[in-house]
């Protein structure tokens, strides 16, 4: 690093559990962030102050001016815009020096294939069960440790995946397949969403990010985080690995 990163970073290198070492592994570090609406753009806003080295950012939407309510990455010039490329242009001038990939189209399964051998991190901040379901299974597939976010009315929860580690559940297991859950509890245009639930959440999901990254403290592995803003209250809950899950107890 040279001087003027270590002063960008200086309060962050400051704290003793993660010092230049763990800055450097920030800087060093490859994460994909699917969807750029109100939960991916404080993550990406967040890991990119943070000096996450490299942010492949995809989505295949177009900022509405519904958006600019809570999706802050976007603003009013941005309308009409794909939403990874407004918000790549955010973080060129946030910070100057951050690389980033977009990918201006829904992901399938051959993109992710491809794209995970080489990502250190997923962060999951789409809102649709399609795509939660299918970067799931890739995730797992490889090994890659998964962070999902979700906030919808007055509510939010995080959790953390990793099928490195074997006897921990998945989101499958949070979220069944043919459930009584269905996609519409996922999309706040047919629900609503007060707006800073989103930035709670979403940076949330970047801090457990830096955890995982750097190894420091303790993360959402195998536990759910519930977040009630009526009640500024969280709950943590232990998640179990579903016995018949199709993903992660074969």
């Amino acid at each position: 690093m040279d001087d003027t990163t270590l002063l960008r970073y200086s309060r962050q290198i400051m704290l003793p559990e993660l010092d230049i070492a763990g800055q450097e592994k920030l800087l060093d570090a490859k994460v994909l962030v699917l969807g750029m609406g109100g939960l991916g753009c404080p993550v990406a806003l967040y890991l990119s102050a943070t000096g996450i080295g490299e942010l492949i950012l995809a989505d295949d939407d177009e900022v509405e001016i519904s958006n600019l309510q809570r999706q802050i990455a976007h603003f009013q010039n941005s309308v009409g815009m794909n939403k990874a490329k407004s918000v790549g242009d955010t973080l060129t001038k946030l910070n100057p020096n951050q690389r980033t990939t977009l990918i201006e189209y829904r992901m399938n399964s051959s993109d992710l294939e491809q794209r995970l051998p080489s990502i250190d991190l997923v962060i999951d901040c789409t809102d649709n069960l399609e795509s939660r379901y299918l970067v799931n299974e890739i995730c797992w597939m490889h090994d890659k440790p998964l962070i999902s976010g979700a906030a919808i009315r007055w509510e939010g929860h995080v959790s953390m995946f990793d099928g490195s580690v074997r006897d921990s559940p998945c989101y499958q297991c949070l979220y069944p397949e043919g459930d009584n859950f269905n996609e519409t509890n996922l999309n706040c245009s047919e629900n609503g969403v007060v707006s800073p639930l989103v930035g709670i959440i979403g940076t949330t999901q970047a801090m457990e990010a830096i955890k995982v990254i750097t190894g420091i403290g303790e993360t959402l592995l195998g536990k759910v985080a519930y977040y009630d803003a009526k009640r500024t209250e969280w709950k943590k809950f232990s998640l179990p690995k579903a016995t018949n899950c199709p993903i992660c107890s074969t």
